[in-house]
């Protein structure tokens, strides 16, 4: 078969640029990239051969071997685990799209945008493109791979400038290796580092990788002076050459130790390595239990959360181990989901090598270490929020919204996740702008106010604009900032805490129950009454726009406000639900309008001139779509709103 040339996609092309410019600012790292993706290529090759032996080839000694060769200017990165086939190669290395590079770049160009000084780390660790990070140190990368199981290797080349080429080749061994072609800067006595001394490499190995599991060899050549049999050297004698293959990393799992014995900076290269993330851990759980269930977990909350944490692409779930055999990657029986973002593996004995999905699903052990597991994390969780709180609003920042969404979860399940979070979650509060939690809120409540009041909007400073929010901001009362589109429905699942009902400020009455409030709420009826025939003809105007049009108790300055019925869907849930192309669920809205406003008496004079005339036909929409455009809301015919608007300023 000729050799192919594929060009890369644009995205890809730019992404290789940035590696070629180093957006990486430590330059080895590459090393570590490559032996991960080896290990995982190994675990892969050892995982399939557990239902299928002949595809190891009768080669079980698993390993990665390093060989730099100073003369040539190359470092080769070579193992024998699962490789890869052609379609493979351009799925897994030609196109880098899959490793999320669109969204990589998108982000930087907003951060650029933005002015925001994010740093290398943080774009690498979301969006995971570690086998380009060979770019940085090589002007050409060769990859020659045979899959087990396959006759056919083949051979993949490029030196970052567009295009790569794929053609057949020769590979005795299953496997893969990927030969970097070293720039000056990285060979040589002269280079600021020098990949292809063996010491150098020996002493990256025991820095960053010294965990895997497999071992990582590499040839040592070295002058020896010969020995006599008593095991003198003997005088005068020529030196020979000896070659020395060494084994450069310890093999032993970081899990088997003992906590004690274990430095937190082995604890965070550890988690870089096993789960390609660029940054220390946030937090690390380290547990051994014994008794009826026998297990060892090592679990970490990444620095960040990746960017399709809540996409369905992204796949959750923890490592299995048996007797620190891999048996399993991305298992989602262990944990629930609203713990997704969680990163580690179990090591029990108690679990078979050769065990199934459909049968862990079953285990009874699994359970019983998912629910130890899920204690454990958010008994962690509970004592940071109390004892650090700087800590735990980065928490929050990063994965607040997947406690929110277990929340919300929680009415499909049945389960008593509610209970297992409901302190576990912060909403930002009018009370000095700050983070709070439910509990936080209840202790400062006075004694008078009986709900708990939020509001929801894209941002703070709209609710904040709320006509809705006047009085309540007059009296002091600390509102709940909703501003994501599943706080609302956390807030309604959870629906009370501590006997303390939840209440949106654009739904229903306040409940507000001070002397002032009822002598409001008494001039209130007395207007509503007044007004009746008002009332009822602008809703009659407004249609099925509205299901009701009252005179507001809750306006000061506004002239007009949208509420929802007490019993159905908010305006916020009606939107969310708009978005997800689900419109069974509509909000009752209200029309709220201010008696107190001069627009009220200019409404009333036109009234009085005739319900049917065409003004006052045109003042009830342009009231109506006013309290939309306040609610966010934009009008089904925005060019009719713009006409009546200008015919109103014509006059």
């Amino acid at each position: 078969m000729a050799k192919e040339t594929h060009e890369f996609q644009a995205e890809t092309k730019q992404l290789l640029d940035l590696m070629i410019h180093s957006i990486y600012t430590n330059h080895e790292i590459f090393l570590r990239e490559l032996i991960s993706n080896a290990s995982d290529a190994i675990d892969k090759a050892h995982f399939e051969s557990l239902t299928d032996r002949s595809l190891l080839e009768g080669d079980e000694a698993f390993q990665i071997f390093l060989t730099p060769d100073a003369e040539q200017h190359t470092l080769t990165i070579a193992d024998n685990g699962i490789g890869m086939n052609r379609d493979e190669l351009i799925e897994n290395i030609g196109t880098i799209a899959k490793s999320g590079t669109k969204a990589f770049l998108e982000q930087l160009k907003k951060a650029k945008e933005e002015n925001k000084d994010l740093t290398d780390k943080e774009m690498i660790g979301q969006f995971g493109v570690g086998f380009y990070s060979a770019f940085m140190v090589a002007d050409h990368v060769t990859i020659v791979t045979r899959k087990a199981g396959e006759k056919q290797a083949w051979k993949w080349e490029s030196n970052a400038d567009g295009s790569y080429t794929i053609e057949e080749c020769e590979k005795a061994e299953r496997g893969t290796a990927i030969t970097l072609h070293l720039k000056d800067a990285f060979c040589g006595k002269e280079a600021e580092q020098d990949f292809t001394d063996n010491y150098e490499l020996e002493r990256l190995v025991k820095k960053y990788s010294d965990y895997v599991r497999y071992p990582i060899k590499m040839d040592f050549t070295f002058e020896e002076t010969p020995k006599d049999k008593d095991g003198k050297e003997i005088e005068g004698a020529d030196k020979i050459k000896k070659v020395e293959t060494r084994t450069l990393n310890s093999m032993q799992p970081l899990w088997t130790k003992n906590k004690s014995e274990i430095k937190k900076e082995e604890y965070n290269e550890f988690f870089k390595h096993q789960f390609h993330e660029w940054e220390d851990p946030m937090e690390v759980f380290h547990t051994k239990a014994e008794g009826t269930v026998e297990y060892t977990a090592l679990l970490a909350i990444p620095a960040h959360a990746p960017f399709n944490l809540y996409q369905t692409d992204y796949e959750p779930g923890l490592q299995l181990y048996s007797r620190h055999v891999f048996i399993m990657d991305k298992c989602k029986d262990l944990l629930p989901d609203y713990l997704r973002f969680m990163k580690g593996l179990v090591d029990s004995p108690d679990l078979s090598l050769n065990i199934s999905r459909e049968l862990l699903q079953q285990s009874r052990e699994l359970k019983a270490i998912g629910r130890a597991l899920e204690k454990n994390i958010l008994k962690t969780l509970s004592r940071k929020l109390k004892n650090d709180r700087e800590w735990y609003e980065k928490f929050w920042n990063e994965y607040g919204k997947s406690l929110k969404i277990g929340i919300y979860n929680s009415i499909y399940s049945g389960s008593d996740t509610v209970d297992k979070l409901k302190d576990l979650i912060l909403f930002l509060s009018s009370k000095e702008g700050k983070l709070v939690t439910l509990k936080e809120y209840v202790e400062r409540m006075p004694e008078s106010q009986k709900k708990i009041y939020y509001a929801t909007a894209k941002d703070k400073e709209t609710i904040e604009q709320l006509p809705q929010m006047e009085t309540l901001r007059d009296k002091g009362i600390e509102v709940l900032y909703l501003l994501d589109p599943v706080d609302e429905f956390a807030i309604e699942t959870i629906h009370q805490y501590e006997e303390k009902p939840f209440h949106s400020i654009s739904r229903g009455d306040l409940g507000l129950d001070d002397a002032e409030s009822q002598e409001v709420k008494k001039e209130t009826e007395e207007i509503q009454k007044d007004n009746s025939d008002l009332m009822k003809d602008i809703k009659e105007a407004l249609g099925d726009k509205v299901e009701d049009v009252k005179v507001s108790s809750r306006l000061k300055s506004s002239a007009v406000c949208l509420v929802a019925d007490e019993a159905g869907p908010s305006l916020a849930m009606e939107q969310a639900f708009s978005q997800m192309k689900n419109p069974m669920f509509k909000a009752q809205r209200i029309l709220e309008i201010n008696p107190h406003h001069e627009l009220f008496s200019r409404l009333k004079e036109i009234h009085e001139a005739g319900k049917d005339s065409q003004d006052f036909k045109d003042y009830c929409d342009l009231l109506y779509t006013q309290a939309l455009l306040i609610e966010g809301i934009l009008p089904e015919n925005p060019v009719d709103f713009a006409n009546k608007v200008a015919k109103l300023m014509a006059k």
